[in-house]
């Protein structure tokens, strides 16, 4: 039986795309003790201080404890900020050494240009945060409830902060402009989103405020995910993330498509 010829024409199509995907890939693992061990180190001090030592004096959702409570969150931290940190690091040192040219002259389209950077986020995203939970056995069992559900909320978060990543590093001037978007915007976010604590528990205010948290939606439905509780509905979680994911996928489109600022 003779195999099936490859199409020349679909080769043509999506070897460049191939090939960004595999220099993006390579490019993390060539400094995986900056990439990966340095997040799983941080994810371990944070999982040591509230599950060795507060996870069993606190408790703030019935049946679980702090250490169950919390570690969703720190799961989800390590995936958002290595998914961002990887494409807007990748992207922007390419428009500051201006080998972005080699790119833009090869026959790639704006969405596959997009997808290579984004997968290859998501790849270096969800090995911390597997490394992340893995670390976590070793402070709390965690139940699990659905884990396809948490996979997919997963891969929804590294997907949005992926975009966001590109979005930055083309707005970005400076290393301490593009440093401001971790500094100023995710590490908040992720901080008042609900990770170490419940949104129930605030004064009305705030806890209404917490609402229009975007980050308040990836950790409830990822925490629900695993444990099986929330303060919303796990579809309204999903939902929400993937309108978000799709939005930043669109404004990253139009700006490589009409090349703004890759130059400069």
């Amino acid at each position: 039986m003779q195999p099936h010829p490859v199409d020349p024409h679909f080769t043509g199509r999506w070897l460049p795309f191939y090939t960004l995907f595999k220099k993006e890939v390579l490019r993390f693992f060539r400094v995986s003790i900056q990439t990966l061990l340095t997040p799983i180190i941080t994810a371990s001090l944070y999982l040591f201080v509230f599950g060795a030592t507060l996870g069993e004096r606190i408790s703030l959702l019935e049946d679980f404890s702090y250490a169950q409570f919390v570690i969703p969150g720190l799961i989800l931290m390590g995936v958002i900020s290595n998914s961002f940190a990887n494409t807007s690091s990748s992207l922007f040192m390419s428009r500051y050494l201006g080998n972005i040219v080699d790119l833009l002259v090869t026959p790639i389209s704006p969405p596959q240009f997009i997808l290579a950077y984004t997968l290859a986020a998501m790849l270096r995203g969800l090995l911390v945060g597997l490394a992340v939970t893995l670390i976590s056995t070793g402070f709390a069992t965690l139940p699990v409830t659905n884990p396809l559900l948490a996979l997919l909320m997963a891969c929804l978060a590294s997907v949005l902060f992926a975009q966001f990543g590109l979005i930055a590093a083309i707005y970005a001037n400076s290393f301490d402009a593009l440093s401001m978007y971790n500094n100023f915007v995710i590490l908040p976010l992720i901080y008042l989103g609900g990770v170490f604590y419940p949104i129930a528990i605030l004064p009305p205010f705030w806890a209404r405020l917490s609402y229009a948290n975007p980050l308040f939606y990836l950790i409830d439905g990822f925490r629900h995910a695993l444990l099986g509780v929330g303060e919303i509905p796990l579809p309204l979680s999903l939902g929400i993330t993937a309108v978000l994911a799709g939005a930043l996928f669109c404004w990253a489109f139009l700006l490589i498509s009409r090349g703004y600022k890759l130059m400069s």
